[in-house]
């Protein structure tokens, strides 16, 4: 092995989520969101930085979605757009990451 298959070996064991040990892997999370429509969803069943992170991931990946922040302590995602959403296709969304949209707050 290469010392840079070595580091990158390090970091991948070092979290089980991404090499930077954060659980949040979507790629709209943090993305510098200014402006936009913002909608703060209801969603049961996350308990932890995983949950967290396949939801951010699943409705980070929604056209105009700019920002996607979810919090399993509050049952909340607050997300972003450039334009409102489908509610469907948020719904579809959560529902893909293996949790259920109960309303918006």
């Amino acid at each position: 092995m290469t010392a840079a298959q070595t580091g990158t070996a390090a970091e991948s064991a070092a979290s089980c989520c991404s090499p930077t040990g954060s659980c949040h892997g979507g790629a709209a999370e943090g993305a510098g969101a200014t402006g936009g429509v913002t909608t703060v969803y209801q969603v049961s069943g996350m308990t932890c930085g995983h949950c967290e992170g396949a939801v951010t991931e699943e409705v980070g990946a929604l056209p105009g979605v700019t920002s996607v922040t979810a919090s399993a302590a509050e049952n909340r995602v607050t997300v972003v757009s450039a334009a409102p959403l489908d509610p469907a296709a948020v719904r579809a969304a959560v529902d893909e990451a293996g949790y259920e949209l109960t309303g918006t707050a």
